[in-house]
């Protein structure tokens, strides 16, 4: 059986907040109770909007956390905008297959009106670049719009056993389209990366945020078709601040490096696994004193008013 590998995989497009680091804490508890090793990967993919400055605040704050990571960090093998041949080499294969085809669709074509969505409000592309003939894209390409590049899914029911929600089902077809997997700024898209990356590190567990749990289904069948075993999927609840909204970054006060200032790391660490479910009350605690009594079935599977105690 293969030893656990998990990663955490920030994107650092500014401070880290209580929900980075309840979904590292989650990573770190999966990967330390199993005795796996645990990777630091940054998805810089947008690099002007992840200043390399983001990258060692974050570093800083999982450390003081006392979050730590056996491989990874701000070397160029783990860092996704040092990373294009990889993805280049999992978009030539996928082409030399014909599952590839360009996009010329604006933003505004993307998201017209009569598009499909789904239930959650996304929106399913409709396939309509899909038979453009050899003659149309020629035509467009010489009127100067650079494409974006769509992989083509079938009709497909694809069914993703995650270790916290349960059972996630969606047809590629029908609930997710023919999705872009290199943007037209020629940016290799993030459902192509994060799949290259995991087969090639090793990832064998994947702990993230619920709000990514609709591209499970995808990233499974991107890796099935690409010759990859796909990973167990975790996905914990998000956080949510006073607004019912996602906390992020806007919320300052419960920004890691405004609770930093009154705070220890201990408390914390407390506040987080309490609202995780892994403790009956915000008492501080280290990380490795959850090691031992980690339980997935202890994770809350709802999202969670990020409120603050009393006493803090």
């Amino acid at each position: 059986m293969a030893r656990v590998c998990g990663r955490f995989a920030p994107t650092p497009s500014g401070a880290m907040h209580l929900g980075n680091a309840f979904s590292a804490l989650l990573a770190w508890l999966d990967v330390r109770h199993a005795g796996g090793r645990l990777i630091l990967r940054i998805e810089d993919l947008d690099a002007e909007r992840c200043p390399v400055k983001n990258a060692e605040q974050l570093m800083a704050d999982l450390r003081w956390l006392g979050l730590d990571w056996d491989e990874g960090g701000l070397t160029d093998v783990y860092r996704q905008s040092k990373r294009s041949e990889y993805y280049q080499a999992a978009f030539d294969e996928l082409a030399a297959r014909g599952l590839l085809y360009p996009c010329f669709c604006s933003r505004a074509e993307r998201l017209a009106a009569n598009a499909p969505h789904r239930e959650d409000g996304a929106v399913v592309y409709d396939g309509r670049c899909r038979a453009l003939s050899a003659v149309q894209i020629a035509e467009r390409q010489a009127s100067g719009i650079r494409p974006a590049w769509r992989v083509i899914v079938p009709d497909l029911d694809v069914a993703v056993q995650d270790g916290n929600l349960g059972e996630y089902r969606e047809n590629l077809s029908s609930d997710c389209g023919d999705f872009i997997i290199r943007r037209a700024d020629g940016v290799f898209a993030y459902q192509l990366a994060v799949v290259a990356d995991d087969a090639a590190m090793g990832v064998t567990h994947v702990v993230r945020g619920r709000d990514l749990l609709p591209s499970a289904a995808r990233q499974s069948w991107l890796h099935e078709t690409l010759g990859y075993k796909p990973p167990q999927f975790y996905h914990v609840p998000l956080l949510l601040a006073a607004d019912g909204k996602r906390l992020a970054k806007r919320d300052r006060a419960l920004s890691l490096r405004e609770l930093a200032q009154k705070h220890r790391p201990e408390e914390i660490i407390g506040l987080l696994a309490w609202w995780a479910g892994l403790l009956a009350e915000p008492a501080p605690v280290s990380p490795g004193e959850l090691t031992a009594e980690f339980d997935w079935r202890r994770v809350s599977q709802h999202d969670i008013w990020a409120v603050l105690p009393e006493n803090w």
